[in-house]
């Protein structure tokens, strides 16, 4: 919002397509330190419904780069075509998550047998038990929730103008400081909700805020879009495109994961997070490299 209100879309598109593929490297943070007993994340976490929810990332992305490629002048109210095809395939998603939830015509639930002991959201029940025997009220919670959220919505607001300021001292392109310092900023609520969860021992319910978190984001087009009135996708840069490519990418990766349940771990974490964490590292040099 801070970003589209100044007319910075360049940086609304790369903090929102950044941030996608930096939160998906927070399933490395995660694996490699919340995971108890010693194994990797998506050995514990391998399950159906992850793979449905990764995949619902991947196409809200696809539809990303396909809008990129559409005119500016195709809108109509403030609302181009590209923004409210990603915000429909969302709720649609959400729909058909929500009923493959209550069961699909496969001969188990879709949990891998290994797996959490426990089915996922195990942990929400507990923290409530928890909170209601130290007699923390309903009320209060919503009040709590509702502070965290404001704080949250204020800090961006801080953290966009500051940030963009001070990369403009140093010369430093915009694209690259919402693909980096800007999404890492904003990625920090996940890392301490992940952490959270994992130490509950609920990893699917890690995975499932990082995947749900990164098929929400480009929803944020369409806000972008109304403030600024001017269609976000159609003025994407190469740069951008390659940010989403990196988060297919990375997310692609983990769903494999999913797949094969890897055994073995190197510098504490699985095969995949591994490879997650190095080709981030090499996606971030090349987009130094092409935005330069």
């Amino acid at each position: 919002m801070s970003a589209a209100m100044d007319g910075q879309l360049d940086v609304a598109l790369s903090s929102i397509l950044g941030g996608i593929a930096l939160q998906t490297v927070v399933l490395v943070v995660l694996d490699a330190a919340g995971v108890r007993p010693r194994a990797p994340l998506t050995r514990f976490a391998a399950s159906l419904g992850l793979v449905r929810e990764g995949t619902m990332v991947i196409v809200v992305r696809t539809v990303v780069v396909m809008g990129t490629q559409l005119p500016g002048g195709l809108a109509f109210i403030r609302l181009d075509p590209a923004s409210l095809a990603i915000t429909v395939l969302w709720i649609v998603g959400l729909v058909l998550l929500n009923r493959a939830g209550k069961g699909l015509p496969w001969q188990a639930d879709g949990d891998a047998p290994g797996s959490q002991a426990e089915p996922r959201g195990h942990s929400k029940g507990k923290k409530e038990k928890s909170a209601s025997d130290k007699g923390a009220s309903t009320a209060r919670a919503a009040v709590v929730f509702g502070v965290a959220a404001a704080t949250t919505l204020v800090a961006g607001v801080v953290i966009e103008r500051s940030g963009e300021e001070f990369f403009d001292r140093q010369g430093l392109p915009g694209i690259l400081f919402g693909a980096t310092v800007l999404a890492a900023a904003t990625s920090l609520p996940e890392v301490g909700t992940g952490l959270t969860s994992t130490k509950l021992g609920d990893y699917q319910l890690a995975i499932s805020d990082i995947f749900g978190g990164n098929a929400f984001l480009p929803v944020l087009f369409l806000l972008a879009t109304l403030i600024s009135g001017t269609p976000v996708l159609p003025t994407a840069h190469h740069t951008d495109i390659y940010l989403t490519a990196l988060g297919i990418v990375l997310t692609s990766v983990y769903l494999a994961g999913l797949v094969f349940r890897p055994k073995r771990q190197y510098l504490r974490m699985g095969i995949d997070s591994l490879a997650v964490l190095v080709m981030y590292v090499a996606g971030v040099v090349g987009l130094a490299t092409i935005s330069g």
